[in-house]
């Protein structure tokens, strides 16, 4: 199993960025993938989720990034992304994605797979 996770970068607040998640090594059109991210000195935070198993796939979003960040997944790439608008400097952490064939929720210790992640910085 591979979770990897790229597209992080550093911009300025008000920048976009999109993430991006490769995966293989599972089925992955019936896992829920979910983004986390964890800032230095601050303990890992849920971001959004996305159900598997077929359409329509739920979202789930913590409430900081609600209306600026958008999850979506391509079945047919084994990829989940996440859309990130309106970049602020509290964003800054290190994303990671992480995979589950039962669980959607926010408590990354029920997620089964995680990838290493990939930095993000927005300054000010």
């Amino acid at each position: 199993v591979q979770l990897q996770a790229s597209g992080g970068g550093l911009v300025q607040a008000g920048a976009s960025l999109r993430l991006s998640c490769a995966t293989s090594g599972f089925t992955f059109k019936y896992y829920t993938m979910a983004w986390f991210r964890q800032a230095p000195g601050k303990e890992r935070e849920f971001v959004g989720s996305i159900t598997g198993g077929g359409v329509p796939n739920r979202t789930h979003y913590t409430d900081s990034v609600k209306g600026r960040f958008t999850i979506s997944r391509d079945n047919a790439k084994n990829t989940v992304f996440l859309q990130m608008n309106s970049l602020k400097p509290e964003d800054t952490a290190v994303y990671y994605c992480a995979a589950d064939i039962s669980f959607f929720g926010t408590d990354g210790r029920q997620y089964k797979y995680w990838g290493p992640g990939t930095q993000v910085t927005v300054s000010s």
